[in-house]
């Protein structure tokens, strides 16, 4: 049984190619949300439905198309599936379904042949140039069926010095976003981190870049003494005195196994994986840290994705980087529910919270040049008018953004990764109307939440605006509709909405938290 998100995730999808006859989308999907379940139960889906047709999922992880072909087998025990992976001594082609690596396949196209969905893991990783083994492999399969379509997933939709994945020359045209980490959050199915300011910050003002990111070398050699590492260890001896599954990401080989060695001195359970460890090592290291025979693992970027250790319950970050995919990789795996706490230390000696900001609200890398991507946008407290992040006076409405509004809007607070700090208020009733914007006379729906005659909270939901922010919107209506028992169907346009919704009991209480003025609901709750 889907959660409702994964099964909204599949509905959207449909939806987009029943509207989009050329072009292929990409499901933006936060880690722990259950991809391998989506992509299970949209391959039985659709190889059901539409008999004869091929489905080939990739990833560049031994361990994801593993786990992927696991969660296959759940969701249809006989279903034909074949694996196709040299890391897992598979070579299993012919099937309605593959799963397979992309470094095994990437001159197979001739021997696989015909596919009609192509599904991608970790699809950031395919190159915005015509270049590498899935734009060869791709172009290869397009060629015996033109009307190949390719469905990206990814829980960080950017690529460093390209910006999103679906600018320029890409392989996919739109971001499909059907959940987001807030709601997996506030719903129970993620743990929030919790991060801490740390006394000792690496320092790498010296380091210069090159691409987008630190430069490797230079990098390793400002981060790698004695008396940083020691004074790491030492301040989450202190600090996460209570934790029991440490994990730890270094920067570099060399880096990360000081740092084992120094907590392992410390008198904590300790040990490294790098790219040079063998698949067997890896595989039993693995296994011990989640039994919790190993209370510290440290990692030179091998533990970014397709690793899940539950109980993870504190992220040691000593890896500086500019990159926003590697930053919310790495907060990612402490996010997992956990059986003895609820929520994950996060102790960022790198500096990658400030730097980049919650990971709630992350921003894509610039493009290189000008003029490329999308230009960063905000909402109008008042009419929830999308505009750029510069303006100052809304369009729409008129409403004015006060100076010092601007600049807090977009700041970070007390070093929180999460960017997320509720508040509760009990409602006593609500009202929903029509809302109009003054100049350019699109209407919205305004839901006013009453906590008596002393506090109110409004939410614009925007149904019949273009893209976007008409997605949201109505993605929104459909959430508060379906937890009231209200058909939509029923109703011809707005004013009808706002009738049947009136007449529904308002949610006891809301939890929301503020942008400037702007109030964000982030949950509903009902008796």
């Amino acid at each position: 049984m889907l959660r409702q998100y994964q099964q909204r995730a599949i509905d959207q999808l449909y939806e987009w190619f029943n509207s989009h006859p050329i072009g292929n989308p990409c499901l933006v999907l936060p880690t722990g949300s259950g991809k391998s379940h989506i992509v299970a139960a949209l391959c039985k889906d659709a190889v059901k439905s539409w008999p004869g047709t091929k489905v080939l999922m990739m990833s560049h992880v031994a361990e994801l198309i593993e786990q992927n072909a696991e969660k296959m087998l759940q969701h249809w025990p006989n279903a034909p599936l074949g694996v196709y992976t040299a890391g897992l001594g598979r070579r299993d082609l012919g099937e309605a379904i593959t799963f397979g690596g992309i470094q095994s396949l990437r001159q197979k196209g001739e021997l696989i042949g015909h596919i009609d969905i192509a599904i991608i893991d970790e699809c950031h990783l395919i190159s915005h140039k015509d270049e590498g083994g899935y734009r060869s492999l791709l172009a290869s399969l397009k060629e015996i069926n033109p009307h190949l379509r390719v469905i990206g997933l990814t829980a960080t939709p950017w690529r460093l010095g390209h910006g999103l994945i679906c600018d320029g020359d890409a392989i996919f045209s739109d971001l499909i976003e059907p959940v987001t980490i807030e709601e997996l959050i506030f719903k129970g199915y993620l743990a929030p981190l919790r991060s801490k300011f740390t006394d000792h910050c690496l320092d790498v003002s010296a380091v210069a870049k090159r691409g987008g990111e630190f430069i490797p070398g230079q990098l390793a050699k400002a981060v790698d003494s004695d008396d940083d590492v020691n004074k790491i260890v030492s301040e989450t001896l202190t600090r996460a005195s209570h934790c029991r599954s440490i994990l730890v990401f270094g920067t570099g080989v060399a880096h990360s196994e000081h740092l084992a060695q120094a907590f392992s001195d410390a008198g904590l359970s300790a040990a490294c994986i790098t790219g040079k460890t063998s698949k067997g090592e890896r595989a039993d290291l693995i296994r011990q840290f989640k039994a919790g025979e190993l209370r510290v693992l440290t990692n030179a970027e091998v533990l970014t994705t397709g690793f899940d250790a539950p109980n993870t319950d504190c992220l040691v970050i000593a890896r500086p980087t500019l990159s926003p995919v590697l930053y919310v990789q790495i907060a990612g795996r402490g996010m997992r529910l956990k059986e003895h706490t609820d929520h994950c230390l996060v102790l960022d000696f790198a500096g990658n919270v400030q730097r980049h900001g919650p990971i709630t609200s992350v921003q894509p890398p610039k493009a290189k040049g000008k003029g490329s991507g999308e230009a960063p946008v905000k909402a109008c407290p008042e009419c929830g008018e999308a505009v750029h992040l510069s303006v100052k006076l809304c369009p729409d409405c008129g409403y004015l953004w006060p100076i010092e509004e601007v600049k807090k809007e977009w700041r970070l607070y007390q070093d929180d990764i999460m960017g997320i700090k509720p508040m509760d208020m009990e409602v006593t009733d609500w009202a929903w109307r029509i809302h109009r914007g003054y100049n350019s006379g699109k209407e919205m729906i305004m839901v006013t939440y009453y906590h008596g005659f002393t506090h109110s909270i409004k939410e614009y939901l925007t149904v019949e605006h273009e893209g976007f922010a008409g997605r949201m919107g109505v993605q929104k209506l459909a959430d508060i509709a379906t937890d009231v028992d209200a058909q939509l169907l029923d109703c011809n346009d707005m004013q009808d909405i706002c009738d049947l919704m009136q007449a529904k009991p308002c949610p006891a209480i809301v939890s929301y938290r503020k942008k400037g003025k702007l109030d964000d609901i982030i949950k509903r709750e009902w008796k």
